[in-house]
């Protein structure tokens, strides 16, 4: 049934953890919200929390761009009148799926809007062509650990078991643009370095699912896409170095800047504190978040 309210609530989500380039994403209890709201004339956006200074009030706004292609794909035109109220906690450019988040927010909004035409897989696939990549959203969508496959047609997210995860998340005051972070990356890869990480992956797969931090922070070495991304980030493998050194699992969260480590619990502030001052080493100012993994995926809340 079509609704003319929405709250939508989104989770950040890791990607890549560690070698699972591209495959595998996590996600995390820190929350996006946004509200829909038929009526009036024209399109209000209003902006709160992270990236409320930078985001766009208009129709390029992500989130507005994700209603949108809704519409398009359901054959309707847009409401003449909606307003947006976008609540931010998830920080923009860092790493933990701000975009998708974005993404999957629209795209949830519009489909409960419209009575809820779109099944869980045409979101996931109308979110990947708006992302250009599906891992973080897949994430977002279904809550926990995903496992997303690629083929020449079609992108699927299937849902991992996997044990609850507090961890540490630091984020330094540098950009690094997704182009710039996926540019870095070599067109070519030996043969080699992919059985490594093909065996690496799957390790932090089991290791995930068991709840084995000694077994998760081995699997974490990876050869596909860190060992060219963390040259354009200072300080970003000594955090992870000294992460490591206090018995944490730790790597880029996906593209980065922002690097996650995965901690025993009671040990986040000694790995918070020895992660920044990696960064402060580097003449570096950042951020700190302490949060879990979450099992629970985006929440739609409709009314009439």
């Amino acid at each position: 049934m079509p609704a003319s309210r929405v709250l939508i609530r989104v989770p950040a989500s890791t990607a890549n953890i560690g070698p699972a380039f591209d495959c595998l994403a996590l996600a995390l209890d820190l929350w996006n919200e946004a509200e829909f709201e038929l009526g009036g004339q024209g399109l209000h956006i209003h902006v709160e929390g992270e990236g409320a200074e930078r985001l766009p009030r208009h129709e390029r706004n992500l989130v507005y761009r994700a209603v949108r292609r809704v519409y398009e794909e359901v054959s309707e035109a847009p409401p003449q009148g909606i307003r947006i109220r976008c609540r931010n906690t998830i920080p923009l450019g860092s790493g933990l799926g701000s975009s998708a988040a974005a993404s999957l927010a629209g795209l949830l909004g519009a489909n409960a809007l419209l009575g809820e035409p779109l099944k869980p897989e045409l979101v996931l696939r109308l979110g990947a062509e708006l992302e250009g990549h599906a891992d973080n959203l897949a994430a977002a969508l279904h809550g926990g650990l995903v496992l997303v496959k690629h083929t020449d047609w079609r992108t699927t997210a299937q849902p991992l078991a996997c044990a609850a995860w507090p961890a540490v998340y630091v984020l330094p005051t540098l950009r690094l643009s997704t182009r710039a972070a996926r540019a870095a990356l070599p067109k070519k890869v030996k043969l080699a370095d992919a059985v490594f990480n093909i065996g690496q992956a799957l390790a932090v797969r089991e290791a995930l699912g068991r709840g084995d931090l000694a077994a998760l922070a081995e699997a974490m070495r990876d050869r596909l896409h860190q060992p060219y991304r963390l040259p354009l980030l200072p300080g970003a493998a000594e955090a992870i170095r000294a992460a490591a050194r206090l018995g944490a699992a730790a790597g880029l969260s996906g593209a980065g800047p922002g690097v996650i480590a995965f901690v025993a619990p009671g040990s986040q502030q000694a790995v918070q504190q020895a992660m920044q001052a990696a960064f402060e080493g580097h003449k570096l100012t950042s951020r700190a978040w302490v949060f879990a993994s979450s099992q629970q995926g985006a929440q739609v809340d409709a009314k009439g």
